[in-house]
């Protein structure tokens, strides 16, 4: 779940100084502690717990980031700037948890001392922003913040001011400005830093406790049992691995480096080439955060924005995700038929039930965690109770061991050892805790600088200007406006991570699609949400596939145009579920059953027609009639949907009958 800029390799990164790590571990296990206290034990206010929990952030990402990057030692010069920071850090961040009433019962009559705080808040939380996401995130959070601003009377126009048509506006002062983003609920401390500072925190922390516990070992290991002996096991071992890791994670990038460190190394020792395995890898690890129960920040945004339950988001996304994954998993089938693939020896894949046996306590706690949101408890209650059933689990299982399964084995139980394993456990529990608090850095500053930008979209009405806009370019047309919404997810995914652009274009472009196209409110953000996905796997700013390149050792834009094609599905699925709102809202089990047919067919002729090959090698004219009839099975036209049906089963009937007919191709055969 956590989202972050490519960082400098592990060889250009200087190491910080033992004070300075112990400070970052003091500060990390604070913060996860504060959250665990906050979520079940006391729960805060709001302002309390969001400014407290950004003062924690920040005072993270400037111990974390030096000023001059990772790669440079900080010197005299970058300590003197990041003791200010750190110092505006606190200050700024503990000023509406000390002053909160008085601030409250003056609120809209600022005093010079609360906008002064608010000015520097405002600095600092864009400088963090600037280390633990990018330069990107930052440059548009000051766009937006010098588009609000107007000029001093009598001086030059600001920019609100020349902008023509309905971007102009007159324009903020400095105090409305800093009263919307630092001391009111619609700003840095709005709902995005809210949901940052309840739920994905909590969610992150228990993604910490399933990693540091081995959880990523036993996804891997039980998807190389499941698939390693077909052909491309690996692959198809990297798409499961992803999905599983990626459930809990949440974050692209953070699949690519853990998963793909096993199963991009085995790709192409079986045959994919460089960039195929790079980019196989990637886009299963895209697959992650729209996968449930966690997908990553979004299905708690989603839920707060929408205000639907967030279980019933889970259960309505467990479909798509299905589709969005088995269209990657044919993809590499397909590949590995085409180059003749072998799978794994047997002797060289786990066994399934060993492993089961030996990670067992990881299944239960995500059980625990799905049995109480079916009980409607908070998420952020939800994922304390998570978190400590984890720890209980692998207390309970380490006792079984140590006194039942050792002395049989002749390993006898003693002080000494009991002693050792308690520290060892308290180690683990520490790790665990510094490692959430470090995830959940990057994600609740992307927040914290979304905020920002909303704010300025509320105070200047530019929301319902850009829709305005989207309206006239696309004429009306719900194509064209789910293209323009493709295009812009695209342009902010290149300077935003994955729920930053979220937030600003479900700000910018929700309403339009619920309102104007009638696209019912839940399917228009998760539409939203998928698209902003498109900034992992889609040249030329491909995150996911950069991680995957640079592991394979391949090129990256190679990587990237390999890891777009495997990811169509991000593109499909979203339109199926405009034209197809069954495949969400329900209906009739027979409208539900065929929709759901409709969109495994469409996909997998898709895939079929993208590589040219399923049962056989397909002909041009098979591959190029499939296009047709994919649109019309779009189309929102049930006599449209069946002739499309139609043809798609005709041609894949075709191509296995020449399967059978001609035998397998010498390719083929290989496998």
């Amino acid at each position: 779940m956590s989202e972050q800029a490519p960082l400098p390799s592990m060889t250009d990164r200087l190491p910080q100084p033992k004070l300075v790590l112990l400070a970052i571990s003091i500060v990390a296990v604070a913060l996860s502690l504060f959250q665990m206290y906050g979520a079940g034990i006391e729960p805060l206010g709001l302002f309390y717990q969001r400014s407290i929990h950004l003062a924690f952030v920040m005072f993270l990402a400037f111990l974390m980031f030096p000023v001059f990057g990772s790669n440079k030692k900080r010197g005299a010069l970058g300590w003197l700037i990041d003791i200010a920071f750190l110092a505006g850090a606190f200050t700024t961040g503990f000023y509406l948890s000390f002053y909160l009433d008085e601030i409250i019962n003056r609120a809209g009559f600022w005093s010079d001392t609360d906008l002064i705080i608010g000015v520097i808040a405002t600095v600092t939380v864009l400088e963090a922003s600037r280390r633990a996401v990018g330069l990107g995130m930052t440059v548009i959070g000051i766009v937006a913040i010098i588009y609000a601003l107007s000029g001093p009377r009598g001086a030059l126009p600001w920019v609100g001011e020349w902008l023509p048509g309905i971007l102009s506006h007159r324009g903020a002062s400095i105090d409305r400005l800093v009263g919307q983003l630092y001391l009111g609920q619609e700003g840095i401390y709005g709902l995005p830093m809210g949901v940052a500072a309840t739920y994905i925190f909590m969610f992150v922390l228990f993604g910490a406790f399933l990693e540091v516990t081995g959880a990523g070992k036993f996804f891997i290991d039980m998807a190389y049992a499941a698939t390693g002996k077909k052909p491309g096991g690996p692959a198809k071992a990297a798409v499961l691995a992803s999905a599983g890791m990626g459930s809990i994670s949440g974050s692209a990038i953070a699949n690519v480096v853990t998963t793909g460190a096993f199963t991009i190394p085995l790709m192409k020792k079986l045959g994919y080439r460089p960039a195929q395995a790079g980019g196989v890898e990637a886009a299963a690890s895209t697959g992650g955060q729209i996968t449930p129960p966690l997908m990553g920040a979004g299905a708690f945004l989603i839920s707060e924005y929408t205000q639907v339950p967030y279980l019933e988001i889970v259960l309505v996304s467990i479909f798509p995700a299905i589709l969005y994954l088995g269209t990657v998993y044919l993809f590499v089938h397909i590949v590995a038929l085409k180059q003749g693939m072998r799978g794994m020896p047997v002797e060289e894949l786990p066994d399934w039930k060993e492993v089961l046996k030996e990670g067992w306590q990881f299944i239960l706690p995500l059980g625990i965690l799905i049995y109480l949101l079916v009980l409607n408890i908070s998420p952020m209650r939800v994922g304390f109770w998570a978190i400590l059933s984890v720890m209980a689990v692998a207390a309970l299982r380490y006792a079984l061991w140590f006194f039942f399964v050792a002395p049989q084995q002749g390993d006898k139980p003693s002080h000494d050892k009991l002693v050792a394993a308690i520290r060892k456990g308290i180690a683990i529990t520490l790790a665990a805790l510094e490692l959430g608090a470090k995830n959940a850095v990057a994600v609740s500053m992307a927040c914290a600088v979304a905020g920002i930008i909303v704010g300025v979209v509320g105070l200047t009405g530019l929301g319902l200007k850009f829709s305005s806009m989207m309206i006239a370019f696309s004429g009306g047309n719900i194509v064209l406006a789910l293209v323009l919404v493709l295009i812009a997810s695209l342009i902010l995914g290149m300077g935003l991570p994955v729920t930053a652009s979220y937030i600003v274009l479900i700000v910018l472009v929700g309403p339009a699609l619920s309102n104007e196209f009638g696209i019912p409110l839940l399917i228009a953000h998760l539409v939203v949400f998928w698209y902003s996905q498109d900034s992992n796997v889609t040249p030329p700013i491909a995150l996911a596939g950069f991680a995957g390149a640079a592991i394979a050792n391949a090129s990256p834009m190679e990587t990237s145009v390999q890891a777009w094609k495997f990811a169509k599905g991000l593109y499909l699925i979203p339109a199926f579920m405009v034209f197809n709102p069954e495949i969400i809202e329900g209906g009739s089990i027979q409208i539900v059953l065929w929709t759901g047919f409709t969109a495994i067919l469409c996909l997998a002729a898709f895939a079929a027609a993208l590589e040219g090959y399923l049962f056989a090698p397909m002909d041009l004219f098979s591959r190029i009639i499939i296009v047709p009839a994919t649109i019309g099975v779009f189309y929102p036209d049930f006599r449209a949907e069946v002739a499309g049906t139609l043809v798609l089963l005709a041609v894949l009937a075709f191509n296995w009958w020449q399967g059978k007919k001609n035998g397998p191709t010498p390719v083929a055969a290989a496998s």
